[in-house]
Parts: C-alpha cells; structure tokens; sequence
C-alpha cells in the first residue's frame, strides 16, 4: 500500500499534471545546462548559457555561492569527489577548475578546438575526462590541469557525453553518429561500440559494478548495455522526445532521463520498467542528477532547478 501511495504521489493521478517536487528554484536568467549533487550531499551545482555556475542548499534551495564565467557559457559540471572543487566546461572551448568555497578559479584547462559537451572525474579524483564538439576526448590531470591524453575518433561527429569506468581504466562516450563507444583511458585504443540507438547519443553513465553503460539519445529512449558482450539489455521507452541527461543512483537500482518532453522519468534498471514519471517543469528538461544517498533527484530546464523525492 505504501508503495501505491508512493507511486501516486510521483506520478499522480490519471490525467494530472501536477507539481510534486519537492522544491523549485529560479536558479538562472537562461537554461540550465547542467546539474550535479556533492559527494555528501548539501549542495547542488547548476551551471546555465548565463555564464554562472550556482551552488544551492540541497534541502532549503537557499543560493550558497555564484560563480561567474563571464562571456564563456556553463555547457557542463562535475564536482570533485572530495567535494572541494568544481570543473565546469564552456562554450569557449575551456574547462574552469573552482575552488568553490573562495570562489577561485584555480586554473583553467586549454587545448579543444570547440565547445565543451561533456566533464567527468576519476573515481579517485586524480584525473578528468571531457567531451568536445571539436569530436575529441581529452583526459586530463585534475590535480595540475595537464593534458595526458587526446583519444581522436578519426569522425567528424561531435562527442556529446563522456565518463569515467569505476575503476578509471576505461572512458565511455556518445556521440552524434548515434554510437556509444568505450576506450581505453591509458592508450585511447577503442574497445567496443555499442550500436541501436537512432539518433544523436546525449547522455552516458558508468553503472557503479562497471558491468553495464546507460546511454540517452535524440531517438527518445534509454539504453543499458552489457560491458561483457556489447549487446542491449534494456531498451527504455516512453518518453515523447529526445533524451538530454541520463544518471543512475548509488545504489545501481535506478535510472533517471531527462528529456525534451519536460519530463523526468525513474526506471528500474534490471528490469526496465518504468517506475515514476516527475512533472512540473514547463519547459525541455536538460540535466538530472541523483544525490549520493538516492533519495533525492535534481532536474534542470529554463532558468529553472527542481528537487524531487526519488523512492527507493
């Protein structure tokens, strides 16, 4: 019964469309491009075309910090996981490496050709990996922002999504050839292609046994592949549009998409079925996050930051 309740106070009733997160920010003059929870939890970063990346008490909403990147455009966050530092990446082909608390860049990282798409950190936190509409991956030493690796797909497709394995020895990455590709982090020696979406690859995610990659795609649904074999495991439809982000819990339970659709939606990621649909926003849904505990989860549209009870 619990459940039930649970599932109705998600989704709502037939035919609602009501508002059940938990709490809305007007985080920004424009869309918010990115979205992500620290490692303990307290805060939520946004990052938006306005040139500010915002850090957000996670539970009363209340604006903590206001980093500025004037002219350069937030296209994507990452938080290191010692919760120090934030990386964010631009329109302007760098990516900023925050002290957050002093509001300091402590340095920045040059070297794509075109605008950043994508950051992610090691699990460790020693190096960072990010995607380029110049159609290259670059991984970097996140201590000293030194270059160690250009991985060079030899296409003239724009890399959309990259991350890290859980055990930093291979990258993941999506890109606008409708493919999910994974590398070797050391030598940038591709290791397989995972082939089905239809269109662009948005969104990637590493699950936390490494043992399976969730993608997002412009054809409207989600992917979880096999690492062993290459092959889908489950196909998620059900949203109306494109996939934009794509996040799976701690816990490895749960998957949650984004979408153009103005929707966020939860899924079960052994079976892929379809557990929650999250309605409030008004407008394309660009990011999604879970916080570490799985409790809750964070979404991103124009200007506006929601925060929604994720179930268990």
């Amino acid at each position: 019964m619990l459940g039930l309740l649970f599932a109705l106070l998600l989704i709502g009733l037939p035919g609602e469309a009501q508002d059940r997160s938990l709490l809305t920010v007007r985080a920004h003059d424009l869309w918010v491009s990115a979205v992500t929870f620290s490692p303990d939890g307290t805060l939520i970063a946004s990052g938006s075309g306005d040139d500010t990346v915002k850090l957000w008490d996670a539970m009363t909403g209340k604006e903590v910090k206001t980093l500025r990147a004037e002219g350069k455009g937030i296209t994507a966050l990452a938080f290191s996981p010692d919760g120090k530092r934030v990386v964010s990446g631009h329109w302007n082909k760098t990516l900023k490496m925050w002290d957050w608390k002093t509001g300091k860049d402590v340095f920045v990282l040059r070297g794509h050709k075109e605008s950043i798409t994508s950051v992610a950190f090691s699990r460790d936190g020693n190096r960072l990996v990010s995607g380029s509409a110049d159609d290259t991956m670059k991984i970097w030493n996140a201590e000293t922002g030194k270059e160690l690796l250009t991985i060079d797909p030899d296409n003239e497709y724009d890399i959309n999504a990259v991350a890290f394995s859980p055990d930093g020895t291979r990258v993941v990455s999506g890109d606008g050839e409708n493919n999910v590709k994974l590398w070797d982090a050391k030598t940038g020696k591709e290791l397989e292609i995972f082939e089905g979406h239809e269109a662009t690859i948005t969104s990637v995610a590493f699950h936390s046994d490494g043992k399976c990659i969730i993608s997002g795609s412009m054809d409207n649904t989600v992917r979880i592949w096999n690492v062993a074999n290459g092959k889908t495991l489950h196909t998620l439809a059900g949203h109306k549009d494109s996939v934009t982000s794509v996040a799976i819990s701690k816990d490895g339970k749960r998957v949650a998409s984004a979408s153009e659709d103005a929707t966020v939606k939860i899924w079960d990621i052994d079976t892929g079925k379809e557990l929650a649909t999250l309605r409030g926003h008004d407008s394309g849904v660009m990011a999604v996050a879970f916080s570490p505990d799985g409790a809750r989860i964070a979404s991103g549209s124009k200007g506006v930051l929601k925060v929604w009870a994720a179930g268990k």
